[in-house]
């Protein structure tokens, strides 16, 4: 049991990334669905057309689904649709806020290796924000991170406010 938890304490995963994912399921079955339904419905469905939009079904549900960020002791791993990216966390170069609407965190390592990541991720997991910070920290105490400390101190004070007031809502004192 113990193993487990620590793995789990390695390797968080996002509580909103199971139900994104689940959605962008509900959304490629309601499109083969819709499609399916209207090519029969104008009486040209076929096996091979049915085929089609089952494929085209497989490959919305591929493009929709969220990437999956891990993190652990030093290091962060965003697996999108194509490519993994993997930087190390405790040799951090520089980190930049990307985007106004779709805020995006971007982190570069001292080998040259570069994650853009989703603040949503961040926000719905603080383990993953844990990690990160830690790692960050490590790498100010290193002396390797040069740019971006700010960008972390405000991001750091904006999660805890979020999660302060996600606690307190909950409690029915918010």
């Amino acid at each position: 049991m113990e193993r487990l938890i620590a793995r789990l304490a390695r390797t968080p995963r996002g509580r909103r990334r199971g139900a994104d994912a689940r959605w962008a399921v509900w959304l490629a079955l309601a499109f083969a669905g819709v499609t399916t339904v209207l090519d029969w419905a104008s009486g040209g469905l076929t096996v091979a057309r049915a085929d089609l939009w089952a494929l085209l079904a497989v490959a919305v549900c591929t493009v929709l689904r969220p990437p999956r960020v891990t993190a652990g002791g030093g290091w962060l791993t965003v697996r999108g649709l194509v490519r993994v990216r993997r930087v190390r966390t405790d040799a951090l170069v520089g980190v930049w806020r990307d985007g106004r609407i779709a805020t995006r965190l971007l982190l570069w390592d001292v080998h040259g290796h570069r994650v853009t990541l989703d603040l949503g991720v961040l926000v719905a997991d603080p383990l993953l924000w844990h990690e990160l910070d830690t790692g960050a920290r490590r790498s100010l105490e290193a002396g390797t991170l040069r740019h971006g400390t700010e960008i972390l101190r405000l991001l750091g004070r904006d999660l805890d406010d979020t999660a302060t007031r996600g606690i307190l809502g909950a409690s029915g004192l918010g």
